[in-house]
């Protein structure tokens, strides 16, 4: 089991971690902060995994496969608990939700024809404005411009997010034809 694999897995550990501080209240004013920093942790393992693997010719299938599901998990759970805490529309989620569904489709329809669909620069820009979401919604904070910084970036999110779902499947239509 090599580095990346390992941070992969790392990840998919912290969203349990992640969702009972988050809800629990456990560290009562803190569990906030907590829960930030646990989501921060676990999404720079995200960031490190891909550029060692790839610096280090250490990709593998595991890899592959894990690391986007890794992703979604710790997304969706983020997403999931927020609703649960008021913090963002389920409809807003249920969107996200979908596309990454829909691209997940794409991606095992493709591999099936033995291709590799890569992420384009649209669905980078939609997972960093998500995650500065997500980072914004768990923090929670109610003063000066937070509370409107907060809610553009639930609509800049939810924007990046059709617009990347629109062109993967611009992009990609052929994959369907073949089919």
């Amino acid at each position: 089991m090599n580095l990346p694999n390992k941070l992969t897995i790392l990840r998919i550990v912290l969203v349990p971690v992640f969702v009972a501080v988050i809800l629990s209240g456990y560290f009562g004013d803190n569990s906030k902060w907590v829960a930030l920093a646990i989501f921060i942790v676990a999404s720079l393992t995200d960031l490190l995994d891909g550029k060692i693997a790839r610096k280090y010719n250490l990709v593998t299938n595991f890899g592959k496969f894990m690391d986007p599901l890794a992703d979604k998990m710790l997304v969706c759970s983020a997403l999931i608990c927020l609703v649960e805490l008021k913090r963002i529309y389920s409809w807003m989620v249920i969107i996200i939700v979908v596309r990454d569904f829909v691209i997940s489709g794409f991606r095992l329809v493709a591999a099936e024809s033995g291709r590799v669909i890569a992420a384009n620069y649209w669905g980078k820009f939609k997972t960093a404005s998500q995650m500065i979401m997500i980072c914004l919604l768990i923090a929670d904070i109610q003063v000066g411009f937070f509370p409107v910084i907060t809610e553009a970036f639930k609509w800049i999110a939810l924007a990046l997010t059709v617009i990347s779902l629109i062109v993967y499947i611009a992009d990609n239509k052929d994959v369907m034809r073949e089919e």
